[in-house]
């Protein structure tokens, strides 16, 4: 069979189904998603929380432009996002530079609090392991699914589609368009957006292009039973060595060792080892002693070589976007991420919001891996 589109957009998670959604406004568009369900890897796996603070200049710019989009109440997203929760970072002897660093850092947002009131906050605390704190309360938990259904519901709305078992093998340039080879269909476009995650160089290089290296990393989560008291205002914690962080998650905490170890792209599993650190140097820090894992499970960050998202056009060939390397920020800048993807695909500009926030192409372009 043989489809034809304004845009295929290769990957059906966060990334891939947000640019959808918005790009569907004005064109034909089909998503392609190579397994059996959208949003199966990264986007599934999240921490799922909203943290301005988080990332480099860039990705904070794209976070702060999707606050708005988050916060609005409508036909898509008609029930809230975000939740209260706020993040405590903690300073351990030693380390109370970088907790300076980052709350200096913060334009105001991080508030410096001392041991006392680090352990009201999270009760269970070991004061003698601690020397300071910061407190954010801006902040919040992120519905995951309810922001992803947001996007399907505007994507549908807007007469796009979702095709899922549809792994890419082939990508090839005719006559001005995009021939897309994948689950036995032949998919042809003009425009291609290459929202893959962790297999965005693989993609690349069907398409011909010299991969511009990427790294997809394994993040590990442990969910471990607690105490019998009540976490549910917790916030979200980490040290700032990252050794580990933790968060309630439904009655239970949620810890990860923060690892980020890179490998190829694949089916990702959490690493024992790294989870057997990280609850050790959680149980340095937090009154809890962890005899039994409930859960585990691990997912792929995927990381520029500098750390920052790729947004726009190749130079190299004709109608070939890159939507790729939102390590671990792709679901709190993912309002910004697609609204840029719109921009600049439909307008050739960047949108008044993030123009605001003072992003610009030159930050975010492929162009500055292929000098």
């Amino acid at each position: 069979m043989k489809r034809t589109a304004d845009i295929i957009i290769i990957g059906g998670g966060m990334a891939g189904i947000g640019a959808g959604a918005r790009l569907s406004k004005q064109a034909d568009v089909i998503v392609l998603e190579r397994e059996s369900q959208p949003a199966y890897h990264s986007t599934g796996r999240s921490a799922a929380m909203f943290i301005e603070n988080y990332g480099g200049p860039v990705i904070r710019q794209l976070t702060k432009a999707s606050r708005a989009p988050l916060e609005e109440r409508n036909e898509f997203w008609p029930d809230p996002v975000l939740g209260d929760r706020g993040v405590l970072y903690l300073a351990q002897p030693g380390q109370e530079d970088a907790l300076d660093e980052l709350i200096d850092g913060s334009d105001g947002s991080i508030a410096h609090i001392g041991v006392e009131e680090a352990c009201v906050r999270v009760p269970l605390l070991k004061r003698a392991s601690i020397v300071r704190g910061g407190f954010e309360a801006q902040a919040e938990d992120m519905d995951v699914n309810g922001i992803l259904m947001g996007f399907r519901r505007m994507l549908k709305a807007n007469g796009g589609e979702i095709i899922c078992n549809r792994e890419v093998i082939a990508l090839e340039r005719n006559n001005g368009a995009w021939s897309v080879s994948a689950g036995g269909e032949e998919f042809h476009a003009p425009v291609v957006v290459n929202a893959a995650g962790a297999w965005v160089d693989q993609i690349a290089e069907m398409a011909g292009l010299e991969a511009i290296g990427f790294s997809p990393c394994r993040r590990s989560v442990a969910i471990v039973p607690t105490p019998g008291i009540d976490i549910s205002a917790w916030p979200t914690t980490a040290v700032m060595d990252e050794s580990f962080y933790f968060k309630p998650e439904a009655g239970k905490l949620f810890v990860s060792p923060a690892d980020e170890t890179a490998m190829e792209p694949h089916d990702a599993f959490a690493d024992d080892m790294a989870l057997a650190e990280g609850i050790d140097a959680f149980g340095k820090v937090v009154d809890i002693e962890v005899t039994r894992v409930e859960h585990t499970w691990g997912g792929l960050r995927t990381f520029s070589p500098d750390r920052t998202h790729v947004i726009g056009f190749d130079p190299r060939t004709e109608g070939f976007f890159w939507f790729a390397g939102q390590g671990g920020y792709g679901i709190q800048s993912a309002h910004g991420g697609a609204m840029l993807v719109e921009g600049l695909i439909h307008e050739d500009a960047v949108p008044a919001p993030l123009v605001a926030q003072g992003l610009t192409r030159e930050s975010v372009a492929p162009d500055r891996f292929l000098l």
